[in-house]
């Protein structure tokens, strides 16, 4: 291998290192995170023939995945919080199309409509939004998702599945979205005055971020003593001649 295509090699390395090091830190980041799935880097090695015909192997992160173990079940007093045990999304009403999460920190905004933090409502079952008359009305919340006011209206949380959870894409504020045909789930379990909490693991992230600046700086080592090699070979070719 030529110490060209030896920089090259560590140049793809870096590359990749760099992006799993932020997907790392975004890890931490949302370590405190409502319903938060921790996420990683897929690699694949990348074959090039070089002009002598030797195959020279690259590495290339091609993808994520999310790690979809269901985060600790942490308790509040907030009668609006509920979260998900088992399979299952939240159904939320977006601008161009349906999004969908597990975070269920919810209020009652001033039109009574039950929406996310951020203020997008929440469908039920028929794909309507959630609206009680009286905006401070207490609920309450069975597990079946069946929302009673005191005042006696009652509406179901739309709560939804999808053959490929890895295809769900991040849209804005934590939000998800896809192409699939969501699934209704039949037999939800919901939890009143629960929220799912973030599956990040501190110590085994903070571990991997370490881990990972090692490896670019044994990778950058490498790079500059290649580098070294033809620097050394260049002023011995120049001597000679």
């Amino acid at each position: 291998m030529s110490v060209e295509t030896a920089i090259l090699v560590g140049l793809s390395r870096q590359v990749a290192l760099k992006r799993q090091m932020e997907v790392v830190a975004n890890n931490i980041a949302n370590m405190n995170t409502t319903a938060y799935r921790a996420e990683s880097i897929l690699f694949r090695e990348y074959l090039v023939t070089s002009p002598t015909g030797d195959k020279v192997s690259y590495v290339e992160d091609y993808g994520i995945a999310r790690d979809l173990r269901e985060g600790a079940m942490e308790a509040t007093s907030n009668s609006l919080d509920v979260a998900i045990s088992g399979p299952g999304y939240f159904v939320v009403e977006g601008n161009d199309g349906p999004r969908y999460t597990r975070n269920g920190h919810l209020r009652l905004d001033d039109e009574g409509q039950l929406v996310t933090q951020d203020g997008a409502p929440l469908q039920d079952r028929d794909g309507q939004v959630i609206q009680f008359e009286n905006p401070t009305v207490e609920v309450t919340i069975s597990r079946d998702g069946t929302i009673t006011a005191a005042d006696g209206e009652s509406f179901t949380l739309a709560v939804v599945s999808f053959d490929n959870e890895q295809a769900l894409q991040k849209a804005a504020n934590g939000l998800y979205k896809t192409d699939q045909a969501p699934t209704p789930v039949e037999a939800p379990q919901i939890l009143q005055g629960m929220l799912e909490a973030s599956n990040v693991q501190p110590i085994v992230q903070m571990t991997r971020l370490i881990d990972i600046q090692r490896a670019y700086e044994g990778t950058q080592k490498m790079m500059n003593a290649d580098h070294d090699l033809q620097r050394d070979a260049i002023g011995r070719i120049g001597r000679v001649s």
